[in-house]
């Protein structure tokens, strides 16, 4: 039989997610009603913020039936299509997620195949994609992170209604749409919810996905209702037992031409199983990013604050990203040089009635480290990039971090493969330092081939805890869509 506690627990995260959309609803009709002025056919602004730009719905690797030049499909604009494989080849030496030091060179095969069906059956849409996931040639055994054959990530039915809340300020149409099924999504800056790109694997999950408005808008709200899938190598993949993710995202583009504003709610209920506690936390947060006119400045902020129970222990944590850059238009490199820091709060003592571990839901990690040895949480780490263009085709990205522990005495995520704790804190709280370099190259608009290498002296945690005075991490990769 449930408690009362549990009752009210259940009450009131439901009451918080519906207290949320009415919230998010009225600023938006407020903000809607004096919109900035714009001269282009979208409110929508891209961040300039390092690895924050979110895939796009269809996947990027997609292309509508009627731009394909086949004279047989010019008529099938209801039709989206998309083929894609990847293929990357690292070199490991010493990677501290493994046990073991060591040297391992695997071969990671992605593919991925995508159908959307919309306009012709309106308000009924569809979509479908299958992603295959592979890797060979490598020492330890195969896991979820790189093996998930066959996996659906998209499957779901949609009901959109196109003209349901009339148009924006510009023209752009503001619809409605409610999704049931297998979802790949992102939002935000990626780092709470996304589809984790790099990964061989990706995030899904099942349930509820609502729109009230679309990209271009001067505001939308987009609403959840999900259980994240458990990636099973060589079964279909199955819903998390008894954990929903909720949340409550809003976009405010028009309120000023330098600014685009994102509030949101986002909540985890676990309910109770053998071996598993009662979870639930509350995450407000706020998101705010623009271009400053012509200056060539930019920036990207967020700060969620979390409360809730994890079991008997109250949840109080907190995280926050900051990134400020500056591009030099005038030459003809473009160059960008960005000022980083990114901090979640750890655990400060395991034996109190807190819970100070910051939840990263399901975000990527590869902006926090392109060796994956970072976790959004229990992490403090100031970043200096440059990125540069030399070419229309070629990109280059360089850049140096520094990590510590935010506790000495908490767990350190190891990438969120391994679990490292010092509980007496005598490691110290320094992880080490990273210094990446990346050459992106287009070799045809259906052809990228990535190259890149990452060095990581290691602090007196890991020395201590790990045993490894560097790690060395090199890789190809190659990309190719079929549309």
């Amino acid at each position: 039989m449930k408690t009362k506690n549990t009752q009210r627990r259940k009450v009131g995260i439901h009451e918080a997610f519906k207290t949320g959309i009415l919230l998010l609803l009225a600023a938006g009709a407020a903000t809607a009603a004096e919109p900035k002025k714009i001269t282009r056919g979208t409110f929508y602004q891209n961040p300039l913020s390092f690895g924050t730009t979110r895939d796009t719905d269809p996947p990027k690797f997609a292309r509508n039936a009627s731009e394909l030049g086949i004279d047989s499909l010019l008529n099938t604009k209801w039709l989206d299509i998309g083929l894609d494989y990847r293929f990357r080849y690292e070199y490991r030496d010493n990677d501290i997620r493994r046990v073991n030091a060591s040297l391992d060179q695997p071969l990671l095969h992605r593919t991925r195949a995508y159908v959307g069906i919309k306009d012709i059956l309106d308000p009924f849409r569809f979509a479908f994609e299958m992603q295959d996931s592979r890797r060979e040639n490598s020492q330890y055994a195969r896991d979820n992170r790189d093996v998930n054959e066959f996996a659906i990530t998209r499957l779901y039915g949609e009901l959109y209604f196109k003209n349901m809340l009339g148009h924006d300020a510009i023209g752009n149409i503001r619809p409605l749409s409610v999704r049931y099924g297998i979802h790949n999504f992102e939002f935000l800056d990626r780092r709470l919810l996304a589809n984790n790109e790099w990964r061989n694997t990706a995030n899904t999950f099942k349930g509820f996905v609502g729109s009230l408005g679309q990209e271009s808008n001067d505001w939308q709200v987009d609403l959840l209702a999900v259980q994240a899938l458990n990636r099973q190598k060589y079964a279909w993949d199955s819903p998390v037992p008894k954990q929903w993710v909720y949340g409550v995202i809003g976009h405010w583009r028009g309120w000023s031409d330098i600014v685009t504003l994102e509030p949101y709610y986002l909540a985890m209920n676990q309910s109770p199983l053998p071996g598993i506690t009662t979870y639930q936390v509350h995450s407000p947060g706020l998101r705010a990013y623009g271009v400053v006119g012509t200056t060539g400045l930019d920036y990207d902020f967020s700060f969620t604050y979390q409360t809730g129970r994890n079991g008997t222990r109250s949840i109080q944590a907190y995280a926050g990203t900051f990134e400020v850059g500056y591009t030099w238009t005038s030459q003809p490199w473009k160059p960008r040089l960005s000022l980083f820091y990114g901090y979640a709060s750890g655990d400060h003592n395991p034996n109190d009635n807190k819970d100070n571990r910051f939840q990263r839901f399901y975000g990527f990690g590869r902006a926090w480290s392109a060796n994956d040895y970072i976790a959004y949480q229990n992490i403090s780490t100031p970043t200096v990039r440059l990125e540069i263009k030399p070419r229309h085709n070629l990109r280059l990205d360089m850049n140096w971090s520094a990590y510590w522990l935010d506790s000495a005495t908490d767990v350190y995520s190891v990438g969120n493969v391994i679990q490292v704790q010092d509980k007496s804190g005598a490691s110290g709280n320094f992880l080490g330092n990273e210094y990446d370099i990346r050459a992106r190259y287009a070799w045809d608009a259906k052809t990228e081939i990535t190259v890149g290498y990452s060095y990581f002296q290691s602090g007196g945690y890991v020395k201590s805890q790990l045993h490894r005075d560097h790690t060395n991490f090199a890789y190809f990769q190659l990309s190719r869509r079929f549309f």
